[in-house]
């Protein structure tokens, strides 16, 4: 049984949308609940570290993996963005059977570019974040302009919400400290799209490298920094071109 918590949305081919750091999964995948009227039934897990029974733990890729995979079922469609798709990555390379088709949303996979000198600093930023001491609130601020989200742009009240989810990256297993297998995923028998936002040079890198090193597309879809499928009409386009092209899962 799955370690992880699921949301289902609509009924038709399976599709599971894997959030990132910060998040649940209902928050962050809202502007995808139109995809139900396309056919498919949205699958929407809150990773393990940010359920309310979660207590002070971190988030942890390898894990949440293994947990991901198990939800697959028969067989369904993997949406992973930013640090879920660290965790789709695992997912897909533990079943690559049962994925129809794999997209990442600016997965921080540093280990395919850190040589780029854009993606080592966006490291060494995000290291010294997570090596501050100070409160929840003054590291999620640094933590978000650091990855390129406009905290202007955020609503107080939200800010606020977040703050309560700290501890999830703060105690969690970092991107960079074990492998994420790009390797296993090299020939997959299944379509994979790498989506990018245009607004940070590091993710920019990352995104290129990463299709490279896949021999996938990659789309850019901009307009929300780092939270690219809040651009709904943009995003959700990328995604129902994926889906319908592969004829996978499908009514």
């Amino acid at each position: 049984m799955s370690g992880i918590e699921s949301d289902i949305w609509g009924a038709g081919a399976r599709v599971v949308l894997v959030h990132g750091s910060l998040a649940t999964g209902p928050v962050e995948w809202e502007a995808q609940r139109p995809l139900v009227d396309e056919g498919y039934q949205l699958v929407v897990p809150t990773r393990r570290a940010y359920t309310p029974q979660s207590g002070s733990v971190g988030e942890d890729y390898r894990v949440d993996g293994e947990d991901v995979a198990a939800l697959l079922g028969d067989g369904a469609h993997l949406v992973g963005h930013s640090y879920g798709g660290l965790v789709a990555m695992v997912a897909a390379a533990a079943r690559p059977e049962a994925v129809h088709s794999l997209v990442l949303a600016e997965a921080p996979v540093f280990s395919v570019a850190a040589d780029h000198p854009d993606v080592a600093r966006l490291r060494e930023q995000v290291e010294q974040v997570l090596a501050r001491e100070g409160s929840d609130r003054e590291f999620l601020e640094d933590f978000l302009r650091a990855v390129g989200t406009p905290l202007e742009e955020l609503p107080p009240d939200l800010l606020d919400d977040l703050t309560d989810l700290v501890p999830a990256v703060r105690l969690g297993r970092r991107p960079w400290s074990g492998p994420v297998p790009v390797d296993g995923l090299v020939g997959a028998p299944f379509p994979t799209v790498v989506v990018s936002g245009n607004h940070h040079p590091a993710f920019t890198a990352m995104c290129d490298a990463l299709a490279r090193e896949l021999g996938a597309q990659h789309c850019v879809v901009e307009g929300a920094g780092h939270e690219m499928q809040m651009v709904a009409e943009d995003f959700n386009a990328v995604l129902l071109s994926l889906w319908r092209g592969t004829g996978a899962g499908s009514d």
